[in-house]
């Protein structure tokens, strides 16, 4: 993704994957659950998975950036070793990294698939190599968020019809409020504003099929386009129909025979 904000302001969100980008122009502030970064140009800011962050202009000028969203599994690949990827600083500023990231970016939308791909992973494997560790995932860690893991799993399998949170809770086998902070501890969001990333990123997925944005609010579970576009853009930053064209061209770019 590519984009210049300046009266933007993103709302508490998380993704499935990485999101890792640079800052070309301006000053984005970041607010994370433990402080505020921020970035300026040349920065490369790193969220990790699931990480619930915010993003605006701290000032009139906003900021244009790129960024990249690579699975937790591509970077556990480049890492050479099981487990997950974590960066001890979320802003770094290396002006050789910086380069290498935009020239990777700009290959996904000029480039064909094997040149895009290689850019890209070349300059994750610098900055994983720089400024990130693999830490073997802890017994306790896969064993605290049982519940909240199932209750996760039945609001993205009813996401179009979902439970109350009494229902939610009596599914899993605990109370509301044992079930609403875990949710906070493990996600940092309540289950419905978690519902509300898991429409979203649905909906990412099915416009990046060209499906169209109407079709795709019913779909996912909004009210109408209306509502989509509302919460879409709030936690993407673009409206559905530009998210869809964005999307689509690079696709078109780099998918064989495309050159």
């Amino acid at each position: 993704m590519r984009a210049h904000f300046v009266r933007h302001e993103f709302s508490r969100h998380g993704h499935e994957t990485f999101a890792i980008g640079t800052v070309q122009a301006g000053t984005e502030e970041i607010w994370f659950r433990d402080g505020v970064e921020r970035v300026g140009p040349g920065g490369l800011v790193v969220i990790h998975p699931e990480e619930v962050h915010t993003g605006t202009a701290p000032d009139r000028g906003g900021w244009r950036y790129r960024v990249l969203y690579p699975a937790g599994e591509v970077m556990a690949g480049l890492g050479g070793t099981r487990g997950t990827p974590r960066f001890r600083e979320r802003v770094t500023y290396a002006a050789d990294l910086a380069r290498l990231f935009v020239r990777a970016h700009t290959a996904t939308e000029t480039e064909d698939a094997l040149t895009a791909e290689t850019s890209v992973r070349l300059a994750l494997a610098a900055l994983l190599h720089r400024h990130g560790t693999v830490r073997a995932e802890e017994p306790a860690r896969r064993l605290r968020g049982r519940h909240t893991a199932m209750a996760r799993e039945i609001l993205q399998v009813r996401m179009v019809d979902p439970p109350s949170l009494e229902e939610l809770a009596a599914e899993v086998g605990v109370g509301p409020f044992t079930l609403l902070r875990s949710f906070r501890d493990a996600y940092g969001l309540p289950p419905h504003a978690l519902l509300i990333q898991l429409r979203v990123r649905a909906a990412r997925r099915l416009l990046e099929r060209r499906l169209p944005p109407g079709e795709v609010a019913a779909e996912v579970g909004f009210f109408d386009q209306a509502h989509l576009t509302r919460h879409f853009r709030r936690a993407v930053g673009v409206p559905p129909g530009a998210y869809q064209r964005a999307a689509c061209g690079v696709q078109d770019r780099t998918s064989p025979g495309a050159r």
